[in-house]
């Protein structure tokens, strides 16, 4: 957007405040605002994108202030939104237990071009995807630009579904930054389902857009979308995909998770519990895209394999791809020739370079692989309580040296430790873990020696295991190795040895190549044992 065209689309929203906040309002230094907020009682401020608040005056706003605005815009809908017709702004409105009107937020809407360039290549693949992230990092921006781009550039039909108008304004006329893409207006937020299924069957969209998808209702009407061959681009509630997986609502989106009893013999060759979590399904979405932060953003090109990787336990890297750079299909190309063993070492320290935050150490909140193998193997692990001494808890992670924590919101654990004395079968912790697919370990007794136990056996922890973090690094090596010999095998390779490797690791690597169709054998003795990949299933693991 032009500076006069955001100049101009900032009158349409300082003509309807009030004088005694217009005249403290400077042009010049809107550029990084993000909303105007009106309170009753307080002094009008505006919010910056870096957190900064700044105070519009020293007067407070009053009941008529707030009349002012809201006489000069359009009636509020049930979800206390409204526009002005024309731009990108919304205003909401904040009721008390009457209904009256006590506070507004008025979002600045603009057009920012730009944010898509490092991810036009997977735009233009023709797969869904979805946007993940939390409020303010720019989803809906880079709807609105990935819409006009498939729209005008790619020439697809294209359909968005447009609830409170937040895609492309407000008013009868859709703003000019959707492109030739199509708008229909959603009344009501519980309505989205029901227009994007007649968005399909009325409008032969070859492209639907969506904005926030947060129920189970829209899960399935997005599933549905995605069977009949329409490309779906959407967002959804939650910052990682590895949160998405833990959501019951929107699990689906990602091929939902189902809880399968494997046999003995296969429980020992994963070298897992009895019960482990499955994906249930294909994806609703073929990729998925974390916005970390405005500039930065984590792709997994391949949803499928990302969740089996992240229930599985096995390392995964998203593709971290910034703002300011630029990515086309030949640099993917280049990216995937085939890596030797000798490379490996040399490939992880720049991958591991290639993520660390510049500025704000939390703007990427996970550094090497995002998911529950880094919890386990490094990272900390929260555990819920429920019966089970704290203290003594406490006292057997510091003693072992365990990465772990204890945690008191069951949504953030990652393990349920229960006293089985003290939790029957109704209780409402058992229906919730199961909501958040918890695994529960249960203690018979407060004891010293009952909690260890039960401790190394929630974190699957051995007393001949190595330490942890050596342990991550060796098995992220070698699940490395085993990947590249992988690709030598499918390119026509009769067989592959890889270094020697203990045990755990081994295992790790009959998993990884089963999961391609190939088999593995463990040869040589003692400290030279390790894998032999070939082609086909000619022997057993």
């Amino acid at each position: 957007m032009s500076n006069l065209q955001f100049q101009n689309d900032l009158d349409r929203l300082t003509e309807v405040l009030p004088d005694k906040v217009r005249r403290h309002i400077s042009y010049d230094k809107m550029e990084d605002v993000i909303e105007i907020v009106l309170d009753i009682g307080r002094t009008p401020e505006i919010r910056h994108a870096g957190g900064k608040i700044e105070y519009l005056g020293d007067e407070f706003v009053t009941e008529d202030d707030i009349n002012y605005i809201t006489s000069r815009i359009q009636e509020f809908t049930s979800d206390n939104r409204s526009g002005i017709p024309g731009t990108l702004h919304r205003i909401s409105a904040i009721r008390n237990r009457q209904g009256k009107i006590i506070g507004l937020t008025c979002r600045i809407g603009r057009v920012v071009t730009g944010t898509i360039a490092c991810i036009k290549d997977i735009c233009m693949m023709n797969k869904s995807i979805l946007f993940l992230g939390r409020p303010g990092v720019g989803k809906t921006t880079k709807l609105r630009e990935i819409s006009r781009l498939v729209a005008d550039e790619l020439g697809k039909r294209v359909v968005i579904v447009d609830t409170s108008n937040e895609i492309a304004g407000d008013g009868d006329t859709p703003h000019p930054a959707i492109g030739h893409a199509r708008r229909m207006q959603v009344t009501q937020p519980q309505f989205q389902k029901d227009i994007m299924i007649e968005a399909v069957e009325n409008h032969t969209p070859e492209v639907i857009v969506v904005d926030e998808i947060g129920t189970e209702a829209e899960a399935q009407a997005a599933r549905t979308i995605a069977e009949r061959g329409v490309m779906l681009i959407a967002t959804a509630h939650g910052n990682s995909l590895e949160n998405l997986i833990k959501n019951p609502t929107l699990s689906d989106l990602v091929g939902g998770i189902q809880s399968v009893t494997l046999g003995d013999d296969e429980a020992k060759r994963r070298a897992s519990q009895k019960t482990v979590l499955e994906r249930e399904k294909q994806p609703t979405f073929d990729v998925v895209i974390e916005i970390l932060d405005r500039n930065t953003l984590a792709v997994y090109k391949n949803t499928a394999e990302a969740v089996d990787y992240i229930l599985r336990g096995w390392p995964i890297r998203p593709e971290i791809r910034k703002v300011d750079k630029t990515y086309d299909m030949q640099q993917e190309s280049e990216v995937k020739h085939e890596p030797t063993i000798s490379d490996i070492p040399k490939e992880i320290n720049k991958l591991e370079q290639k993520i660390q935050p510049e500025h704000n150490t939390d703007s990427l909140k996970f550094s090497f692989s995002r998911q529950k193998y880094v919890d386990e193997v490094k990272g900390i692990k929260k555990i819920y309580l429920y019966a089970v001494s704290r203290t003594i808890v406490e006292k057997v992670i510091e003693r072992l040296d365990l990465n772990a924590e204890i945690t008191r919101n069951l949504e953030d654990a990652d393990i349920v430790i229960a006293h089985k004395n003290f939790i029957k079968g109704g209780a409402k912790v058992l229906s919730t873990a199961n909501d958040y697919r918890l695994q529960i370990f249960y203690v018979k007794t407060n004891s010293m020696a009952q909690i260890q136990k039960v401790l190394k056996e929630a974190l699957q922890i051995t007393e001949a295991s190595e330490t942890l973090c050596g342990y991550y690094d060796d098995a992220e090596r070698a699940l490395d190795e085993a990947k590249a010999a992988i690709n030598k095998i499918l390119a026509g390779a009769e067989h592959v040895e890889l270094t020697p490797q203990n045990q755990h690791i081994r295992k790790l690597q009959h998993e990884l190549v089963e999961q391609h169709n190939l088999s593995s054998k463990s040869v040589g003795e003692g400290s030279n044992r390790h894998l032999r990949i070939v082609g086909g299933k000619d022997f057993n693991n």
